[in-house]
């Protein structure tokens, strides 16, 4: 599924930009027996539901004509929001100094399945948070923290 992810990336992000904004991320994803595609968008003043209802105006006919996508799928323009999920190496690179939340697939050596900390660098291989690296094969997410105070 990363591939369409990618492709459909590539496709929308010139529009997407034409109209001020950032294509965040990308994820087409089953959920049960329904497919969904969403886009996350996001611009420097943040994003309305205006926002999302003009970029999926733009993008649908785009989309229809290219027919990356076989399956019927659900079609979902949203804010990455506050606490923002980080899939890709521009989002780690964004968000170096930033508070996240490592959530492991299975419990480490530790004991543990999820850390919290500074997200202080990160490679190929390893996320840095506090003193501490972190395989990224291991990792099932990671979000930033909002701090609600």
């Amino acid at each position: 599924m990363a591939n369409i992810e990618n492709k459909v990336e590539d496709l929308v992000t010139p529009k997407i930009e034409k109209l001020g904004y950032e294509v965040y991320d990308v994820e087409y994803v089953k959920e049960g027996k329904n497919y969904f595609l969403r886009i996350y968008i996001d611009s420097p003043k943040g994003i309305d539901i205006n926002d999302c209802e003009k970029v999926n105006n733009e993008i649908m006919d785009l989309l229809d004509e290219a027919d990356y996508i076989k399956e019927q799928y659900f079609l979902e323009i949203s804010s990455p929001g506050i606490e923002k999920i980080l899939r890709k190496d521009k989002h780690l690179k964004n968000n170096i100094g930033t508070e996240i939340n490592i959530k492991l697939f299975k419990k480490d050596e530790n004991g543990k399945k999820e850390y919290q900390g500074i997200l202080k660098d990160f490679n190929k291989d390893y996320i840095t948070i506090n003193d501490m690296n972190i395989e990224r094969k291991n990792i099932a997410q990671i979000k930033t923290i909002y701090n609600w105070d």
